[in-house]
């Protein structure tokens, strides 16, 4: 099984996660947005028992309800997010990733909450929420 390995802007917080990614996309919700201070966030969904932070602490915090977001909290880099309704699952930040090419997102979710000065110019599927 592939183990890809990642960590943090001040690399303080490594982590390592084991196997495919199940899902790769970028996400334009407001809740991404507010976490990150970026227009969207690109992420990848992993088996959530594969992933294990191999260095430092995951500082992890309830962001809304059913919600839990993990990041360094020396630097601030948003590496996790999870969400209640998929046990079993965890999404890291794609860029966070030591080969973050590795991955390829697979389409645009929440465009209802998209920045409207955002451009999408790529072909992958666009949903207004996230895919059902």
């Amino acid at each position: 099984m592939t183990t890809h390995s990642g960590h943090c802007f001040c690399g303080r917080v490594r982590f390592e996660v084991a196997g495919p990614a199940r899902y790769a996309c970028f996400c334009h919700c407001e809740s991404c947005q507010r976490a990150s201070g970026g227009a969207y966030v690109p992420w990848a969904t992993f088996d959530k028992g594969t992933f294990v932070v191999t260095s430092g602490e995951l500082t992890e915090r309830h962001s809304s309800p059913g919600v839990t977001r993990g990041h360094c909290r020396h630097c601030g880099t948003s590496l996790t997010y999870e969400n209640e309704t998929r046990q079993g699952e965890i999404d890291i930040t794609l860029t966070s990733f030591d080969d973050p090419s590795q991955f390829k997102p697979a389409a645009h979710i929440w465009l209802e909450d998209k920045a409207p000065w955002v451009t999408i110019d790529d072909d992958l599927p666009q949903y207004p929420q996230t895919v059902t």
